[in-house]
């Protein structure tokens, strides 16, 4: 199943960054999805595959 993802989206993953959050915004889309902590603001890329396996589900949702 493909997930849609959109610019502004904040998704909560399964397992908790290292400063404490589960929450991410999506700040770039393509082949790779760009995503920013939402506590201490450290950015990582990961392969959208990994992203929909690692993902709990959505907060909040970007425009469309």
């Amino acid at each position: 199943m493909v997930v849609e993802f959109r610019m502004g989206d904040v998704v909560r993953l399964k397992k908790a960054h290292p400063c404490g959050s589960l929450e991410w915004e999506v700040v770039r889309l393509g082949a790779d999805i760009g995503l920013k902590c939402s506590i201490c603001r450290h950015q990582i890329m990961l392969q959208r595959a990994t992203l929909e396996r690692r993902m709990k589900g959505f907060t909040k949702r970007g425009e469309q």
